[in-house]
């Protein structure tokens, strides 16, 4: 299976069709001779050629999403289930497409098809879209002659697998929300309005309270170097995104420390655990083998620490090792969903109940995040009332001394 995706290009033709008239389009391809192959084969006599020329200012369309891809598998799955020929249904999406990167991705795939490739192949072509996981499931349905049901299955999986992951996004705006908003607030009143507090106090000939000299000498140092506070931000997190993508050590760690978080760590294991329910399941009711099932779903799982607990689980079915047992010895699993499991062994419906886990766990992620979100609002309020409130009594706190002063005298 490929694991390079080639590149296409896009081409402009002008050519006559089967009755002599001319007509005119556009076709997305890797080179000029199979784009004119591909005219030829759907009757069309190509007379002009060539490469459509880039844009010059950001034509190219949006970048593919997941969310494209999901509702790229359910459009194909309903239309293969309505009896529409594949390569029909690739044209149709393709063309109505609004995304100019999709709708080429999906021309190129079209192209491909007719040229002889099997749907599988020609995704594998796009493995930045099209992961194994995808790949496998498609060609299970080829092979087996279900490519319709198949494709009804893999649509199911993208859609509910990208409301996980929407889930867990959520679940981590709403502490990266609350940091964010108290830093921009205490960076404006640090920078903009205790300097105007400062100036006054400066004429009162008097010793200021210790909390209003705090307050005051973090001021100067935001002034002086708010530029390398947000140096340092912007480069804490550009080495954090960078060593997660290239360093597995480092992955490995902030995966470990996300799911030991308060809060936020009871979801990441439910939505781990509900991954790796729905991503075997789903291989498994296809027909893939079990052992080779579970090389997908450590990738599919969302987290490094489970994705390698999966791959060790692998190693112990492959010994002869019950799936169960293997779940148990890992201790990263609930009792209940090891009992699953082992009743869905003995039962020999394992998909089945990996479907109910699934479902449970992901209705379990979506609850805990909506309880999240209750329990953040009030807690975002507190937090802003102390920073607040805090700056705003160090610095009245020097006017209610004078006014006991003077009132004194």
């Amino acid at each position: 299976m490929a694991t390079k995706a080639l590149k296409q290009s896009t081409f402009v033709w002008e050519g006559t069709d089967k009755r002599g008239e001319k007509v005119k389009g556009e076709s997305a391809g890797q080179n000029l001779a199979l784009v004119k192959a591909g005219l030829r084969r759907q009757g069309i006599n190509p007379t002009k050629v060539k490469k459509k020329a880039a844009p010059l200012f950001g034509g190219g369309g949006k970048a593919i999403k997941a969310k494209d891809i999901s509702i790229f598998s359910r459009q194909l799955a309903t239309m293969m289930s309505s009896g529409v020929p594949l390569v029909q249904a690739f044209d149709i999406i393709g063309r109505g497409h609004e995304n100019k990167r999709m709708q080429e991705m999906l021309l190129a795939i079209k192209t491909n098809i007719e040229g002889g490739a099997t749907l599988s192949d020609s995704l594998a072509k796009y493995p930045l879209h099209f992961d194994t996981l995808y790949c496998n499931l498609v060609q299970a349905g080829e092979h087996a002659g279900i490519l319709d049901s198949l494709l009804d299955k893999i649509a199911s999986y993208k859609e509910k697998t990208e409301a996980i992951k929407g889930k867990i996004k959520k679940a981590l705006f709403y502490p990266t929300a609350v940091m964010v908003v108290a830093f921009i607030i205490t960076t404006i009143l640090m920078i903009f309005v205790i300097p105007q507090f400062a100036s006054l106090f400066q004429g009162f000939g008097a010793d200021l309270p210790a909390l209003t000299k705090i307050v005051i000498s973090i001021s100067k140092f935001f002034q002086a170097w708010w530029w390398l506070i947000f140096a340092s931000i912007g480069a804490v997190i550009y080495t954090t995104i960078y060593f997660k993508k290239r360093s597995k050590k480092f992955q490995h760690f902030l995966d470990r420390a996300l799911l030991k978080i308060p809060i936020i760590g009871p979801i990441m294991h439910k939505a781990a655990i509900a991954r790796f329910a729905r991503t075997l399941s789903t291989m498994f009711a296809a027909g893939v083998p079990l052992v080779e099932a579970m090389d997908s779903v450590a990738g599919a799982v969302g987290n490094v620490v489970y994705g390698e607990t999966v791959i060790r689980m692998r190693d112990e079915v492959t010994t002869g090792t019950q799936l169960n047992v293997a779940m148990q010895q890992s201790k990263l699993y609930p009792n209940m969903v090891v009992q699953m499991t082992a009743i869905g062994e003995e039962a020999g419906s394992l998909d089945a109940m990996l479907g109910k886990v699934a479902d449970f766990y992901e209705e379990e992620v979506d609850n805990a995040v909506d309880g999240l979100s209750t329990l953040l609002e009030p807690l975002i309020m507190a937090i802003l009332g102390v920073i607040i409130g805090g700056l705003v009594i160090a610095m009245y706190m020097p006017i209610f001394q004078m006014g006991k002063v003077v009132s004194g005298s």
